[in-house]
């Protein structure tokens, strides 16, 4: 227990020296840029994908995910793909069914754009998950159960790295490789996240859940 909390603090302290040094850093305007480049970069990741059993999109990766899974497969990493299915809102779901209306969650849709893509083998996991934790938890045991010796997790930028180490942690222990792949067309740009509301807003939420995350579990 004293070494983990000595980890722990350790690394706190690290990530504390960073910080500093990178807003501090930010006042020199020919180290401005390759500083903002690099904290955007530390939230992105892209392992190398060798041929895979399926290749998994994650809940929350939207169109974007559909679109590196279809590029995927048409590189001939896998045929299948596989999409998680999201915990579904009771009462939008009962409010579009009063009205007649079809209701399409996340998860659907992503399903529909990636056979309109050209994937011809899409299926949703039995699973629902509200998040990149339950998804990374319920990982191993859906791999297990159908025999998986390897995958390759796509999701967005700005949260593949984090996405990474929860699925590591996970899959302790369990013999399927795992691959994750950030998806290209993701909103998050690493290179220019500065400019947009969004990419600023993005990177200060994401960094401070990867550092979280590191603290939490520093060997990961």
């Amino acid at each position: 227990m004293r070494g983990m909390v000595g980890r722990r603090r350790l690394w706190a302290g690290i990530i504390l020296v960073v910080v500093v040094l990178g807003v501090a850093s930010l006042a020199i305007p020919g180290v401005r840029r390759p500083v903002l480049r690099t904290a955007g970069w530390a939230l992105v990741v892209n392992d190398g994908v060798e041929p895979a059993d399926v290749i998994v999109v994650s809940v929350d990766a939207d169109g974007a995910g559909a679109l590196e899974a279809a590029d995927l497969v048409s590189g001939g990493v896998a045929a299948r793909v596989a999409v998680f299915g999201e915990t579904p809102d009771a009462v939008v779901e009962g409010e579009f069914m009063r009205r007649g209306v079809p209701y399409e969650n996340a998860a659907a849709r992503t399903v529909r754009e990636a056979k309109a893509l050209g994937v011809g083998t899409v299926e949703l996991v039995p699973t629902y998950v509200a998040g990149s934790e339950d998804e990374a938890s319920a990982l191993a045991g859906w791999c297990d159960q159908h025999r998986f010796r390897s995958i390759v997790v796509v999701t967005n930028a700005d949260h593949s790295r984090r996405v990474r180490r929860m699925i590591h942690r996970s899959m302790k222990g369990h013999p399927t490789r795992v691959a994750t792949r950030s998806a290209r067309y993701s909103a998050f740009d690493p290179d220019q996240w500065w400019r947009t509301r969004r990419g600023i807003r993005s990177e200060a939420v994401e960094l401070q859940k990867l550092l979280f995350d590191i603290v939490r579990h520093p060997i990961s």
